[in-house]
């Protein structure tokens, strides 16, 4: 009988891990599903651009993994079994016309995908920190169908009318600067517990404040929100700040899925793994991407980012190929290079930083920033659309051994 791989999640791990399976292993020994909610990849790194109006491509995903032998499912997983190595799957009629979050699945559309191997990758949701009013009031873009809404409800909004991003990382900053450069007419404003990119360097910092003050973007720092309510937020520091639009993207939260499972995980839910990205108390489950908490370059924990996750996809991949082909698994330490940061269409921030993700004082700002940071987004969706190009033809058979080698060992 094949090998049965269970890949949940094609974000940019998930859909990558996939692929490079699909490449190292001769597809007469395993059979890789692919399961995810929506048909089509999703950039999520672009989901700002989404919500500003822009149109992405569409990338369908069973026309990625055409010809690969992966089978592409498209369903929400509502549970796993690690004990028992089964997945409860609903929706996968029609999963591309369905809210998850809302709809309750007719019992007769649901199915279970049994595996031997699991790879999770079901990523990060919004993390609303137990702050009142998020989930009633306020938008977000972690999702293709959260970006949607709120650029259907940005559209709704008359001139004048006030956006206000809470949360000032990346993904705050990059969504405060797509809907202010989209939508002139609206007032945006961004409020953050610290400041506003407080960990780039100075001279990025500089210029973020000079884009921000381009593009209209009122700052509120150190304005900790402490309500959601629907034409407004409440801050200890700044009092009451009107918006009608609250987009809140003050950090994200691993799946709950994994958590209500047996596997061992962190206290913010995200699958313990080891550096070959497999689980430290279930040896045939590996983790990767936002689902997976693993040591990085300088002996820190890898942050939630596209940037860790395509790494991640490769180091699981290849451990496990090479697992169950009985050759030799090789580990190597994930570190960064550089965070970017899009500013809008036609600026952005490429922040060097070192191997253990500490800035350094090299910036390339401007137009030049932009493009840096368009072709490396563009270069992440080539990978996703191109699964199984970047590797050597040769597919290997799995090993007699195999069986041996997938229990726990000690590496």
């Amino acid at each position: 009988m094949k090998h049965r791989i269970a890949v949940l999640g094609a974000g940019y791990a998930g859909a990558i891990a996939a692929g490079r399976l699909a490449r190292r292993l001769h597809r007469d020994d395993v059979e890789i599903t692919l399961v995810n909610g929506d048909p089509e990849f999703v950039e999520r790194v672009r989901l700002h651009q989404l919500a500003s109006g822009q149109d992405l491509p569409c990338r369908p995903l069973r026309d990625v993994y055409a010809g690969t032998g992966v089978r592409v499912r498209s369903a929400w997983v509502t549970a796993v079994d690690v004990d028992r190595k089964t997945v409860e799957l609903a929706g996968e009629h029609g999963a591309d016309t369905r809210d998850f979050d809302t709809r309750d699945f007719d019992t007769r559309d649901h199915d279970t995908l049994d595996y031997d191997t699991l790879v999770y990758a079901l990523g990060s949701t919004v993390a609303d920190h137990g702050v009142p009013g998020v989930a009633e009031y306020a938008h977000h873009v972690a999702g293709k169908q959260d970006a949607l809404r709120l650029r259907a409800r940005l559209s709704e909004l008359e001139p004048g009318g006030t956006v206000l991003v809470a949360g000032g990382g990346l993904t705050g900053i990059e969504a405060a600067a797509e809907i202010a450069e989209a939508h002139p007419g609206l007032k945006v404003t961004i409020a953050t517990r610290g400041g506003v990119g407080d960990w780039l360097s100075d001279k990025a910092q500089r210029h973020l404040c000079g884009v921000f003050d381009r593009l209209g973007i009122t700052v509120h720092e150190h304005a900790d929100i402490t309500r959601v309510e629907a034409n407004s937020v409440v801050t200890r520091a700044a009092g009451e700040i009107p918006a009608h639009v609250t987009v809140w993207t003050a950090g994200f939260t691993a799946h709950p899925i994994a958590a209500a499972t047996t596997l061992e995980v962190s206290d913010t839910g995200r699958i313990v793994v080891d550096g070959t990205m497999r689980s430290v108390s279930h040896p045939d489950v590996y983790a990767v991407g936002d689902a997976a908490l693993a040591e990085g370059a300088g002996g820190k924990t890898l942050r939630m980012s596209c940037s860790a996750s395509t790494p991640m996809a490769w180091q699981a991949a290849d451990a496990l190929a090479a697992r169950l082909t009985g050759r030799k698994v090789r580990q190597t330490t994930i570190g960064y290079a550089t965070q970017c940061v899009s500013l809008g269409r036609r600026d952005g921030i490429v922040q060097r930083v070192t191997y253990a993700d500490e800035v350094t004082s090299t910036v390339i700002t401007g137009r030049t920033g932009a493009r840096i940071k368009e072709f490396i987004c563009s270069g992440a969706a080539w990978c996703i659309s191109h699964p199984t190009l970047l590797l050597p033809t040769r597919r290997r058979h799995l090993a007699a051994t195999a069986e041996v080698e997938l229990r726990p060992v000690t590496l």
